[in-house]
C-alpha cells in the first residue's frame, strides 16, 4: 500500500486527532514543539500534553527542522497514533506560504516516496497528513535521512533533510 497517494487524503478523516497535532505545535511563525518532553531518541522527541476537552494526556514522537539554506523557514513532522490506536498519523506542518496544489513531496535516502496533498491551513502553518503503513514505517526505521519538500512556485522546491535516527526507538516507545 502506497501512503503518499492524493486519492487516499479525500477520504480520510481529516479531524482524527488534529487536536493533537495543534496542541503540540505553538502559534507562531515557525512551527516549534510544546508539551512535555517524555523522551528522546536520537533526532526525536516524545512530547506529551493534554488539549482542552481531551480525557487524558495525549503524546506525539516528534522533529522539527529548519531549510540549510533559509534558517527562517522551518518544517515539523509528528507522529502520533489516532484516538481508535489503531492507525499512526504522521503529520508535518508546513510554513504558510507554500504552493498548495503542488502538495508536500518525500524522499527516503533520495528513493522518491511520493507527494500528499495539505488537509488545511493553520495560523502557524499548513498540515499534511498521512496514514502511515507498515511499508512506510519500515522506511523510516531503516534508512537514514527523510527529505520532506515544499513549493512555493511550481519551480522552487525546498527540501528539508531530516534525520531519521532514533526514529525506530522512538516510535517503538509512544504510548
Amino acid at each position: 500500500m502506497v501512503l503518499f497517494q492524493p486519492e487516499r487524503f479525500a477520504s480520510r478523516v481529516a479531524q482524527l486527532v488534529i487536536g493533537t497535532a495543534c496542541s503540540l505545535i505553538a502559534v507562531t511563525g515557525q512551527p516549534s514543539a510544546q508539551g512535555v518532553v517524555r523522551s528522546v531518541h536520537a533526532d526525536w522527541q516524545i512530547r506529551c500534553d493534554t488539549p482542552p476537552g481531551a480525557q487524558g494526556e495525549q503524546c506525539a514522537l516528534i522533529q522539527s527542522v529548519t531549510a540549510e539554506d533559509r534558517a527562517n523557514i522551518g518544517l515539523t513532522v509528528i507522529v502520533l497514533k489516532t484516538a481508535d490506536n489503531k492507525s499512526r498519523l504522521m503529520r508535518v506542518i508546513a510554513p504558510l506560504g507554500v504552493l498548495l496544489p503542488s502538495g508536500l513531496g518525500l524522499k527516503i535516502d533520495n528513493e522518491d516516496v511520493g507527494r500528499s496533498g495539505f488537509v488545511r491551513c493553520l495560523p502557524n502553518g499548513c498540515v499534511a497528513e498521512v496514514v502511515m503503513d507498515q511499508n512506510l514505517i519500515k522506511q523510516m526505521r531503516s534508512r537514514k535521512t527523510a527529505t520532506f519538500i515544499i513549493f512555493q512556485t511550481p519551480e522552487e522546491g525546498i527540501g528539508f533533510p531530516m534525520s531519521l535516527r532514533g526514529f525506530g526507538e522512538g516510535f517503538d516507545k509512544l504510548p
